[in-house]
């Protein structure tokens, strides 16, 4: 499951790092101005060009109540995307189980590995991807425990295996299937699940990258070989906003900046178009919480990329990077992750 491919840090006279898979997360963003049509029309767009770049896989993400993400219906989007591609894994990262019968989420993912048979991978998390008003509209109660995750989890990887003798309730399709699952989180919490049933683990660290390191030394520390792997695999999440100038790809990462603002002033809206010089117009106090949130980035020419890319993977020993780009014109998006994968994806 590993890579291990060296990437030339700027020539011959500079150190060697590994290579590391690059994957791509998508939100489907909603435009100002734009509309889901849109928005999931960029998104197959955008698939099929990082199919064609060579991204390891391309994600995308349970949110509801969201007025500037078209991905609610994430099992249905995951289709949308696989069908339009041919090569590239294609999964959630992720599903938010508290939402949702274990049994339903085997059924959907069942279906679409039956398929696009050894393409689906299965993030699962346990946020609710919303606010507690809209939980509720989605579960009709919020009597459930969010302790009860790590017992859905178990349930779900039971109704991907095979059948067992007298087993009343079988996912059809999804049983025998096998599918791969992956534990999403931020937090301390999904790196002890993941190590304990042997997952691979992505830690969300594009938003909420607090507790990263630690999280990463624990899941590692405490890893338990399974069925599924053998040895622990880190997927990390990572903001690159990426330009042919660093003026521009700073020009271009304020949209998302704008984006977080919003959302922590509790006015979250469809991703606004970048504003010149918006870090100049921000208190101390936003731009302490930009640095926070989004302290895992880098923004600039290709040169810059590359080093950025390079600098974190080395940081963290991450197995892999997931990386977002919420740009808000699409061809400039599509010309984000272009650089990307020039400065960060081994070539044949």
């Amino acid at each position: 499951m590993r890579a291990d491919f060296l990437l030339a840090q700027g020539g011959a006279a500079r150190s060697m790092r590994r290579m590391i898979p690059l994957s791509v997360l998508d939100l489907s963003p909603i435009t100002e101005g734009g509309n889901a049509s849109n928005a999931l029309a960029n998104t197959l767009d955008l698939a099929r060009h990082a199919e064609d770049w060579g991204f390891n896989r391309y994600w995308l993400a349970e949110h509801h109540n969201m007025t500037g993400i078209a991905s609610a219906a994430t099992s249905v989007v995951i289709g949308h995307v696989a069908g339009g591609t041919s090569t590239i894994r294609v999964g959630a990262g992720g599903i938010m189980l508290p939402n949702h019968a274990p049994l339903v989420i085997a059924e959907q993912f069942g279906t679409l590995e039956a398929l696009y048979p050894g393409r689906i991978d299965l993030g699962i998390g346990r946020a609710p991807g919303t606010d507690q008003r809209t939980s509720q509209a989605l579960r009709r109660t919020l009597q459930s425990d969010p302790n009860d995750f790590p017992r859905d989890v178990l349930e779900l990887q039971h109704y991907f295996r095979a059948v067992e003798t007298g087993q009343f309730v079988q996912a059809v399709p999804g049983a025998g299937l096998n599918l791969p699952l992956w534990i999403l989180g931020s937090s301390l919490f999904g790196a002890q699940l993941a190590a304990m049933l042997g997952l691979p683990y992505a830690f969300a660290s594009h938003f909420a990258p607090a507790a990263l390191m630690q999280a990463i030394e624990i899941y590692r520390a405490e890893f338990k070989p399974s069925e599924q792997l053998a040895a622990p695999y880190v997927m990390a999440g990572f903001n690159v906003f990426a330009a042919d100038s660093d003026e521009e790809a700073d020009y271009l990462r304020s949209s998302s900046q704008q984006s977080f603002l919003n959302l922590r002033r509790g006015d979250p809206g469809p991703l606004p178009p970048p504003v010149k010089d918006f870090a100049e117009t921000l208190s101390a106090a936003e731009l302490q919480v930009l640095d926070s949130i989004l302290s895992c980035s880098t923004a600039g020419r290709p040169e810059t990329v590359r080093a950025g890319i390079a600098e974190f993977a080395e940081r963290t020993g991450a197995d892999e990077l997931i990386v977002t780009s919420h740009v808000y014109d699409h061809d400039k998006r599509l010309r984000s992750f272009e650089i990307i994968a020039e400065v960060g994806i081994a070539k044949d």
